[in-house]
């Protein structure tokens, strides 16, 4: 598969765009709102409520225990939907109905072509390792798609293709060879396993980490890193601050953030992880490790 071409955004990047600063705003799920260098990013649209019901496959539902920390018609100017995979959790109704058909979308071959029977006119597929350039203004941001394995592997077949991501921001005169101004990960919703390795061999020096934790179980079966499959993926992809995120919001979560939290204590990682709740704000300045 041919990976898509580059993408130039039409909108320019605010005049006072920082390089040295940018914000995580967490919307609640695996929905965040990244800003920085003049973009403005949204991960895996789920604004449905508290009470609301998802269908996760196989006639099987669950109920979100949450509210968003905004609706969706809150939203700011979106340049593009980071999305690990095609789930009613990851990309909901409301997204469906109520999100801009011509927004860009950077996701999986399957979501992509889930996302074009809905109308979805713009929609980025990436296959493991791909890589997909975006352009605003003076500042560029490729995104590569990471390995994810949504379960173990005889019921990961039965699930949607799961893919993290790495994010890395650069100004656009700095040649693609440039070391980023910021590098983040985005897990999607993966197991810890062996194709994970790898991310940090091609990507020693990640700033930001967002994991999606939850210990989503069904029919018993562990679908999303628990507490101690966290651990292991903060010292894995060693970045210098790790922000979990996708917990406690539905009935299938059921490794709750408290047993992280006592998790990195025990590991002594205390000063590698920082916690949101909705609503609250991640503020980060570039790293100067690549100066």
């Amino acid at each position: 598969m041919s990976q898509p071409p580059d993408l130039e955004l039409s909108v320019e990047p605010p005049e006072d765009a920082d390089l040295e600063r940018g914000s995580i705003f967490f919307v609640g799920t695996a929905t965040v709102i990244l800003r920085y260098v003049g973009f403005t990013v949204l991960t895996d649209p789920n604004f449905l409520h508290r009470g609301d019901h998802v269908h996760l496959g196989y006639g099987i539902t669950s109920r979100r225990r949450t509210d968003p920390a905004l609706e969706i018609g809150d939203l700011p100017p979106i340049d593009l939907v980071l999305l690990s995979h095609y789930h009613g959790d990851h990309f909901d109704r409301v997204a469906e109905e109520k999100l801009d058909a011509d927004l860009p979308i950077v996701t999986t071959p399957h979501a992509a072509g889930e996302l074009a029977a809905k109308g979805f006119r713009e929609t980025y597929p990436l296959e493991t390792w791909d890589e997909f350039r975006v352009r605003k203004g003076d500042a560029e941001l490729a995104i590569t798609a990471t390995p994810g394995r949504h379960g173990p592997p005889v019921l990961s077949k039965g699930l949607p293709p799961v893919m993290g991501s790495v994010l890395g921001f650069r100004p656009t005169d700095a040649g693609p060879e440039a070391p980023p101004l910021l590098r983040l990960y985005v897990s999607g919703d993966t197991l810890v396993y062996d194709a994970l390795e790898e991310i940090p061999e091609r990507y020693p020096d990640v700033d930001l980490a967002l994991l999606h934790l939850g210990g989503t179980r069904i029919l018993g079966v562990l679908l999303t890193m628990d507490a101690a499959q966290g651990v292991e993926a903060v010292d894995l992809i060693d970045a210098e601050t790790t922000i979990p995120i996708h917990y406690n919001d539905y009935e299938v979560f059921r490794s709750p953030l408290s047993n992280f939290k006592r998790a990195v204590e025990k590991a002594g990682l205390e000063d590698r992880v920082a916690y949101l709740e909705h609503g609250e704000t991640f503020e980060f300045e570039a790293s100067d490790r690549r100066e």
